[in-house]
């Protein structure tokens, strides 16, 4: 039965939804206050990595005796706004207590059945469109100082192979092969084959919602000021103005925590504030993205030059960008590549919305047979975004999913 769908938030996850909705016949308004593809979105500030392993979710064993020290470093990946902290302090305190083996092992287990497939989905999105030459498929490699420390994440390397992920681990003399400008301060990878990676993100994003609008999807430009039920459906309020929809889904990332509240929903969810820099015109590239295992961050050969993106700081989602962040950045990368230079460079700041166990919710509202939720996938929304659509989409055309999606069930902190 044709119904008439909002999508609210026009990120790779919304978009993805959008068009996996309109496939099925469904009349479908995407709405944003931005343009997909724009600066202002976080899918257009992602490291670009298709990464079907990141199945381990930032709180591990161990993590919590490393905090201080991470926050004291001046070249570390984690920074705080300690202004901030009485109002982190509700989502920090159970996300750091899942810094344990169980709660690990549940979180990717649930991840690898919705991130292993990504390339085929994004090739599945995006074929016969504009945005299918984006889409590269490759290693996607984490260098180590040595094997030694390589040898020391041998527990993350086997709960990923349990879970189907392929690594070829690679010394010095193998990875000189392919990038012979590699600097010194790297010696050792695993190499994560059946991967893949975007050539420019937020073109991306753009060339699918081109996609949509051209077989007939509208596009609402506004801010979505709130979600009520109607008999037999759901009104939205856009700039003032009142649509009337058979179905709602969330998707709007970081910014959907108001409306899942207002809606009585405790999503528990938070902004990591996520940098990147992309250097245009660098005199070296790698053959394929690094995850730079001591600076956790990554480089991602582009099409608009190096980006380097990573970093994690938790700000809210008011506050405007830190230097500190940036200036990392810049020191780290001189350990990929000594000697790079470039011409000019393009810096951003955009959020991850990251729940306290890592899971993104997937589904309807209980509170609601209307409206679906389709956001907090934390830093793994690109990868992501194609199946979650997908499976919104069986959801709402009443197609059971050959998954469990419990894990990821709307309600499961309220």
């Amino acid at each position: 039965m044709t119904q008439k769908i909002a999508v609210i938030g026009a990120g790779i996850v919304g978009v993805s939804t959008a068009i996996w909705l309109q496939r099925d016949g469904h009349n479908v308004a995407l709405i944003d206050r931005n343009d997909p593809g724009e600066p202002a979105q976080t899918s257009y500030g992602n490291a670009g990595i298709l990464a079907a392993a990141s199945i381990i979710p930032v709180p591990v064993p161990g993590l919590l005796a490393k905090v201080p020290k991470m926050l004291m470093d001046p070249l570390g990946p984690l920074h705080l706004n300690w202004s901030y902290l009485p109002r982190l302090l509700p989502w920090l305190v159970p996300f750091l207590r899942r810094a344990n083996v169980s709660d690990v092992k549940k979180t990717a287990e649930a991840l690898a059945m919705l991130l292993s497939d990504t390339v085929e989905q994004h090739r599945a999105i995006s074929a016969g469109t504009a945005a299918e030459r984006f889409v590269e498929n490759g290693i996607y490699a984490t260098l180590y100082r040595s094997r030694k420390s390589c040898q020391a994440d041998a527990w993350a390397h086997d709960l990923r192979r349990e879970h189907g992920a392929r690594i070829e681990f690679r010394d010095r003399a193998r990875l000189l092969q392919d990038d012979p400008d590699l600097g010194t301060h790297y010696n050792y990878a695993a190499c994560h084959l059946d991967h893949g990676w975007i050539r420019d993100p937020g073109n991306y994003v753009s060339a699918l919602a081109g996609h949509f609008r051209q077989e007939g999807g509208a596009f609402i430009q506004g801010e979505v000021e709130n979600i009520s039920n109607t008999s037999g459906g759901c009104e939205v309020h856009v700039a003032g103005d009142a649509h009337i929809f058979d179905k709602a889904v969330l998707a709007g990332g970081a910014w959907s925590a108001k409306l899942a509240r207002e809606l009585g929903h405790k999503p528990m969810l938070e902004s990591e504030r996520g940098y990147h820099i992309v250097l245009k015109q660098p005199t070296s590239k790698p053959p394929f993205p690094y995850m730079l295992s001591d600076a956790k961050f990554v480089t991602t050969p582009m099409d608009g030059g190096l980006r380097c993106a990573g970093q994690v700081e938790f700000g809210g989602l008011e506050a405007g960008p830190s230097d500190k962040p940036f200036r990392i950045v810049h020191a780290r990368v001189r350990d990929l590549y000594p000697d790079l230079e470039w011409e000019t460079e393009e810096r951003w700041l955009g959020h991850r919305p990251s729940t306290v166990d890592s899971l993104p919710f997937i589904g309807p509202s209980p509170k609601s047979d209307s409206i679906y939720f389709a956001f907090g996938a934390q830093h793994i929304g690109l990868t992501s975004g194609p199946k979650t659509g997908r499976l919104i989409a069986d959801l709402i055309g009443n197609r059971v999913p050959n998954s469990d999606l419990s894990p990821f069930r709307v309600g499961r902190f309220d």
